[in-house]
């Protein structure tokens, strides 16, 4: 997936202009790993702020736009094109204003950028 792409949801994912996904379930290739708490679009980097629960401790994760394979409307669900590992060693999300730094999330951006293809769990 090349960087400048990560950023945007994939035509196939089932994304369309203006939905709102807050509140949809998360899951990765090997299991859920929490809910949308909000979506951002600082400087054109569109991603998913993820609640990730009790799973990692009540930290929430930073997710791509990019990574999203699917979305499932009906069924309140995303799915992503990574493992729950995957999730939880991305660049550690600490504060708000992460969300609107650049080099934050040039660095998340990079981290799923260089994760290999996987398939993708059925939406």
């Amino acid at each position: 997936m090349a960087i400048d792409r990560i950023w945007s949801y994939a035509p196939d994912s089932g994304h369309t202009q203006g939905q709102d996904l807050t509140g949809f379930a998360v899951a990765a290739t090997d299991g859920t790993i929490g809910h949308v708490d909000r979506e951002a679009d600082p400087h054109g980097m569109r991603h998913l702020v993820v609640d990730t629960g009790v799973w990692v401790f009540g930290r929430s994760v930073l997710v791509p736009a990019g990574v999203v394979t699917g979305i499932d409307i009906p069924g309140r669900k995303v799915t992503l094109a990574c493992s729950r590992a995957d999730a939880k060693a991305a660049p550690r999300f600490q504060t708000d204003s992460e969300t609107r730094d650049r080099e934050y999330l040039r660095a998340v951006g990079d981290y799923y950028d260089r994760l290999p293809p996987r398939e993708t769990a059925a939406v």
